[in-house]
């Protein structure tokens, strides 16, 4: 196995991870009641998507 032939300073490490950050999600709205939902799932308030009831709510 490789093993490093010099120290990786924490600078250098650093600057690699740069990238490694959390991204807020994609929200949208609701086209059937504008709630806000996340992107390609069914609305949890109503249970439409892309206009089209997909679960229906128990009242």
């Amino acid at each position: 196995m490789a093993h490093p032939k010099h120290k990786i300073s924490k600078q250098r490490r650093d600057k690699r991870r740069t990238h490694y950050k959390a991204e807020a999600p994609t929200l949208a709205t609701c086209s059937n009641c504008n709630a806000v939902v996340l992107y390609h799932r069914v609305c949890p308030e109503c249970g439409y998507y892309r206009g089209r009831l997909i679960v229906e709510q128990a009242v």
